[in-house]
């Protein structure tokens, strides 16, 4: 077990948040300007349109629009949420829903399962990928749409909702009772040994309550199959609570390193937090991939391992999302974040990017992409030398100011207006439900307990691609041979992955998909460098 975290106190006693998180007690901070004249000047300006506008006011709305737009004028993190908004924000962050357990899409107006949640209800009856849900509870669920769909499955723990599922290959629909019960919302996506090496892949969506525990029981998982090395994915992850992201830094840094600290304008919200001993990953070579939609939490963790050179990041630049948020909650069940404090990097670096033009913050615009290759000393990182810079524990050169900028830069690669157009209808999960609906039974046969036979066997057949270009036609997507030719081994590979998706759930998916990303193969010839940086074996 690891021990309890030094000078972790503001964490324990307040819970400090990256975007997002659970409610606290709101203490006001009274300064020069008066609170008490500016509240009088809103109530007056809300207390006579009420009285004289020409038609009735809803208060609520005006009130809310106030307080969106107060926060605005901060900076972009600052946000109301609705009452309705938190109820979604406490289930993804807590870890759990209360639903019968299952990741659903709507095809062809009809219910489809894409895939049973491991220790849901629905799994253990025997649920499966590619099962369409035509009835619940005896009336038709066909032309319902997506937004009806969690009102119709989800319900509170141990209330049963009645299923009629149509399965290809079956005669008759098949009739399930599902009891509701708690489920588990994972924050890591997949994890699995990259076929042929001895290199643990793990990826995180996004830092919730349970995210430490589950990479824990990834990596051990993985250190069972043989796991030698590690490939740690936070691309588009946009972060979360700060005490995960400081958690799982602790398991990769030795113990007395200084992982993360912040500063706010009251010290209170002033913190140093520091590794322990213990760590259970403190000794496998890592590598971490991030990209412009790795923010905050992600930027914590990839950013400890950069300045404390225990492993290697490479990808794209990060996101750049510097500022810590506290949660408080409002007497209606509504909440606002507010922003408390910065956070920087072991280094001193403070990551945040200039936001004075929210609409560019938000494009990411004010990103250094740097040209690819090598960046092992950070020549890359700013064209114009504007930004600060500062120094890992080796001496290596990093800069501050906009996000974190890889060690060795790989720009992803892109598909063409034709693939884009295929994924944008949903095409490859289509094609993907057709071939499970007449050779499903077959492929779950040879495959189902074997990724890697699957991996390195199973095709898209031509017959299967002219099916996706009549299918492109009937959605009016506009056809072209040589954009097709162009990108046919990722149409027929992505294709692939969503049958894999159906057997083998997202694990099935992404190991499809990384076996054509350009990023995760350069990283897996990067380790021998990462390990002389790290100075591991």
């Amino acid at each position: 077990m690891k021990k309890p975290a030094v000078r972790f106190s503001i964490i324990t006693a307040f819970a400090v948040l990256f975007g997002i998180g659970l409610g606290f007690v709101v203490q006001p901070v009274l300064s020069g300007d008066s609170v008490m004249d500016q509240t009088r000047k809103f109530s007056d300006v809300l207390s006579m349109a009420v009285k004289n506008y020409v038609e009735d006011v809803d208060t609520q709305k005006l009130t809310e629009a106030a307080i969106r737009g107060m926060l605005k004028e901060l900076d972009p993190h600052s946000v109301y949420i609705t009452a309705k908004e938190m109820v979604k924000v406490e289930e993804d962050f807590r870890g759990s829903f209360e639903g019968i357990g299952v990741e659903f899409d709507v095809i062809s107006d009809t219910i489809t399962v894409v895939t049973p949640i491991i220790g849901g209800p629905s799994e253990a009856l025997g649920i499966m990928a590619g099962d369409k849900i035509v009835k619940i509870n005896d009336t038709s669920s066909v032309k319902v749409t997506r937004e009806q769909v969690p009102k119709k499955l989800r319900g509170p723990k141990g209330t049963v909702v009645k299923l009629h599922i149509k399965r290809s290959g079956e005669k008759d629909l098949l009739v399930f009772d599902v009891i509701r019960d708690k489920i588990p919302v994972n924050s890591v996506d997949a994890y699995f040994m990259i076929e042929g090496t001895d290199v643990g892949y793990i990826t995180v969506n996004r830092f919730m309550a349970t995210t430490h525990e589950e990479v824990l029981n990834a990596a051990r998982v993985l250190r069972n199959q043989g796991m030698k090395k590690l490939l740690f994915d936070l691309r588009y992850n946009p972060g979360g609570y700060l005490d995960q992201a400081f958690k799982i830094s602790d398991e990769f840094i030795s113990d007395g390193n200084k992982l993360v600290y912040t500063k706010g304008r009251r010290p209170e919200f002033d913190e140093d937090f520091w590794s322990t001993p213990g760590g259970v990953l403190e000794n496998i070579p890592l590598i971490v991939l991030v990209n412009g939609g790795s923010a905050s939490a992600s930027e914590i963790v990839s950013g400890a391992i950069q300045d404390l050179d225990r492993g290697l990041v490479v990808g794209e630049t990060s996101f750049g999302k510097g500022l810590v948020q506290r949660q408080y909650p409002l007497g209606d069940g509504s909440a606002f974040r507010l922003t408390i404090s910065r956070y920087y990097t072991p280094s001193g670096r403070l990551i945040q990017r200039p936001y004075d033009d929210k609409d560019k913050y938000y494009a990411g615009e004010g990103r250094d992409e740097g040209e690819e290759g090598d960046n092992i000393d950070h020549t890359s990182d700013d064209s114009t030398k504007s930004r600060p810079k500062f120094k890992t524990a080796s001496g290596r050169t990093v800069l501050g100011g906009g996000g974190i900028t890889p060690d060795y830069i790989v720009k992803q690669d892109t598909i063409n207006k034709l693939s884009r157009a295929i994924r944008s209808k949903n095409l490859f999960w289509e094609m993907a439900d057709q071939i499970m609906r007449t050779r499903g039974k077959d492929i779950r046969a040879t495959y189902g307990a074997n990724m890697a036979k699957f991996m390195r066997e199973f095709s898209v057949s031509q017959a299967d691609m002219d099916r996706l270009k009549d299918l492109a036609k009937e959605k009016s997507i506009e056809w072209d041979d040589a954009q097709y030719t162009e990108d046919s081994e990722y149409l027929r590979l992505a294709i692939k992955a969503y049958v894999g998706r159906t057997v083998f759930n997202n694990n099935g998916f992404t190991s499809v998909m990384l076996s054509m990303d350009k990023q995760v193969k350069k990283a897996l010839t990067l380790f021998p460098e990462a390990m002389k940086i790290a100075r591991v074996r």
